[in-house]
């Protein structure tokens, strides 16, 4: 189980109700996603050194397009080129890219309850 797994079912446990986003609602947003590293994205551009290619092999991208077409990208990056894995640098890329729309989706919720409780108030 996940840490965020871990607490969706504590808050759950605990009856907290409240409007709130949940791991569905983050996963809900993401429509298609995309992944890179910066040698391919470079590739076509320029020559370059080996140095400079070996650099930017393990560096990864990913870029999740949301519902609203919004983008958000998130990376990794493997300090040993030995130890780069493909795949392994999507996942890390994709959760970083992923956390990010915590706070997007976040500050959307909060401006619809900010914007329903001033309906309440106007007369």
């Amino acid at each position: 189980m996940t840490n965020e797994q871990a607490l969706e079912n504590e808050i759950q446990a605990k009856g907290l109700n409240a409007p709130r986003l949940t791991p569905a609602d983050i996963d809900a947003a993401i429509v298609d996603e995309v992944y890179f590293t910066a040698a391919e994205a470079t590739a076509h551009d320029r020559a370059m050194s080996l140095t400079t290619y070996n650099a930017i092999r393990t560096l990864t991208f990913c870029v999740l397009v949301l519902r609203n077409g919004f983008t958000v990208t998130g990376e990794s990056a493997c300090a040993s080129p030995e130890n780069f894995d493909p795949e392994i640098g999507r996942k890390i890329a994709r959760e970083n890219a992923r956390n990010k729309i915590w706070q997007l989706e976040g500050y959307l919720l909060k401006q619809r309850l900010h914007d329903a409780s001033d309906l309440e108030i106007e007369f």
